[in-house]
């Protein structure tokens, strides 16, 4: 499996998340970072193991819905799971076996923007602006 499109599939999902303003971007990542703690009921790779995901992920949504951080916390442990079904052999997708790779390269993408505050891609770049031109002040 190509490394670069999980990655590209990453930025592409924090650009369009960009889109939606604060809190509701928030609000929004909080409900699909909840929703990715079922994404793995139907395949049953680690049998009744699997009934563990969305409890704890319900409670990190939950916990989202006020936090960046817990919303990107969510999406490391949704990592860890993922890494945990490519190498079980169960992924994610059935019918495409590396599934589950992609999703453990792109979910971390997602985790760092979260973990960063969930900036827009307008705010991300006024802050980069900022940044360099305070270091040039400096200099």
């Amino acid at each position: 499996m190509d490394i670069i499109v999980p990655v590209v599939i990453g930025l592409v999902f924090v650009a369009v998340m960009s889109l939606i303003p604060e809190p509701r971007r928030r609000h929004v990542n909080a409900v699909l970072v909840g929703g990715a703690g079922a994404a793995y009921l139907s395949g049953g790779g680690l049998g009744p193991w699997e009934l563990l995901l969305p409890v704890v992920m319900t409670y990190v949504a939950y916990r989202g819905l006020s936090s960046w951080t817990w919303i990107g916390v969510g999406w490391l442990i949704h990592t860890a799971w993922d890494v945990v079904h490519h190498v079980q052999g169960s992924p994610i997708l059935p019918f495409f076996p590396d599934s589950s790779f992609g999703c453990a390269l792109c979910d971390p993408v997602i985790a760092v923007w979260c973990l960063t505050g969930g900036l827009s891609i307008r705010q991300i770049g006024q802050r980069s602006r900022r940044q360099a031109a305070s270091q040039n002040i400096h200099s």
